[in-house]
């Protein structure tokens, strides 16, 4: 049977959750590999998983459980090798790096943060900023409304202006945090959000971080955030031991 991957620690870490509860459909019981020094986290590995709420609950409760008694590298949810020997041999290979990481992300969490623009408060900001587009729409409104090639060329001139307010805005948000952060790491791009940043702070620091997202919050109201954290850092491990294995 596949094996699952919660996470990577040292060996010789105090409080590894061996024989707890993880993921699957009745629980299947957590386990401990090692190779290089280094010890992971495992269960088998449910057929057809999928992120349902139970197991990803029960995956970060492994983690959490895991990580109250010192550092852990987490692996994301669905993290599957070929089988326990895989793992081993994963570590013994990659054991440098995961010693470094180790050591990096010591006493360290992650906050994901993505930032949206509040439609109808960017649009007063950009009518506001841009005289352009200002004047063409006081032109329209002086017409009637301005003929269809008169509304579409507001349109456009409104999107491309809103366009480059989401780039600045993006900019803005990314330097005021990053210096309270030990590191940042961009996020996948989705729709409706302008950023999606995930930090690595120091956990008896974090109020850096969150005071100056507040900070933003204040100054630019057209700015809407979701904060997500603190998280293990999940985006600071940068390597799985599931390279080589099917995913």
């Amino acid at each position: 049977m596949s094996t699952y991957v919660y996470g990577i620690a040292d060996a010789d870490h105090p409080s590894l959750p061996d024989g707890m509860e993880g993921i699957g459909s009745p629980a299947l019981t957590v386990r401990i590999v090692k190779g290089g020094g280094l010890a992971a986290l495992v269960s088998d590995a449910p057929e057809n998983l999928r992120p349902k709420r139970r197991d990803l609950l029960a995956h970060q409760n492994v983690l959490s459980e895991a990580g109250g008694g010192g550092t852990v590298l987490p692996m994301r949810f669905g993290s599957v090798a070929e089988d326990d020997a895989a793992v081993a041999a994963a570590l013994e290979e990659r054991v440098s790096h995961y010693k470094e990481r180790l050591a990096a992300l010591c006493d360290r969490v992650e906050y994901n943060v993505k930032v949206q623009h509040e439609e109808e408060a960017v649009l007063r900001t950009v009518m506001a900023e841009n005289s352009d587009v200002r004047a063409m729409a006081d032109r329209n409104r002086a017409a009637g409304g301005g003929s269809h090639e008169e509304k579409l060329q507001l349109g456009e001139a409104v999107a491309k202006a809103v366009q480059a307010r989401e780039a600045q805005d993006a900019q803005t948000v990314r330097a005021a945090l990053e210096p309270t952060a030990d590191a940042v790491s961009e996020g996948p791009e989705s729709t409706g959000w302008i950023t999606n940043l995930s930090f690595l702070v120091d956990r008896t620091s974090s109020e850096r971080l969150l005071g100056a997202i507040e900070e933003i919050r204040t100054s630019a109201p057209h700015l809407v955030f979701r904060v997500n954290g603190p998280l293990p850092p999940y985006s600071f491990v940068e390597a799985t031991p599931t390279a080589s294995a099917r995913g």
